[in-house]
């Protein structure tokens, strides 16, 4: 189901038939550094946190993480959505991009069109960002988008502090 477009790319609900590209994408060594082993060491893993992550998030929170594809020919090439975690207070944006598809302004142009969403079909008035402190190309769309940085936070005991960004919308 197609949620967003945007001049080139589509932003659609994942299903467990996205599960070779999830596979792919938390694997990456990017998304390992930068946001950390999810678990997902086989397709079986991969299904499972479709469903039990973005499939689950639509039918609790209406939003979740959407595939992010190419318009012209549906090529996927990351996930872009909002999160609504149990520990932070508001919804966040989150994205990530396979290597080859990074600096080329897609992660700007779909996280644009997730807080319009926010906004306009939720009623947000309030996003965040959390975002490992290295990672200065999330940074930097973040700031782009608007969030500025709020503090620092663990969120969990034995993991290492992590930015919060933030802003109304």
């Amino acid at each position: 189901m197609n949620v967003l477009e945007t001049e080139r790319l589509v932003l659609r609900h994942l299903t467990i038939d996205d599960a070779q590209f999830i596979f792919i994408l938390v694997n990456d060594p990017s998304w390992l550094r930068f946001i950390g082993d999810r678990g997902v060491h086989s397709l079986a893993d991969a299904r499972d946190y479709i469903s039990k992550g973005p499939v689950e998030s639509y039918r609790r929170h209406g939003f979740g993480l959407y595939l992010t594809a190419l318009k012209e020919d549906a090529t996927p090439i990351g996930i872009c959505g909002l999160l609504k975690r149990d520990n932070l207070p508001d919804a966040d944006i989150g994205f990530a991009f396979l290597p080859q598809f990074v600096g080329r302004g897609y992660a700007y142009e779909a996280a644009c069109a997730v807080m319009a969403h926010a906004k306009i079909d939720f009623g947000l008035g309030r996003v965040i960002a959390v975002t490992n402190p290295d990672n200065s190309g999330s940074i930097r769309v973040l700031e782009k988008l608007g969030l500025k940085f709020e503090r620092m936070i663990r969120m969990a005991a034995d993991k290492d502090e992590i930015k919060v960004f933030g802003c109304s919308i």
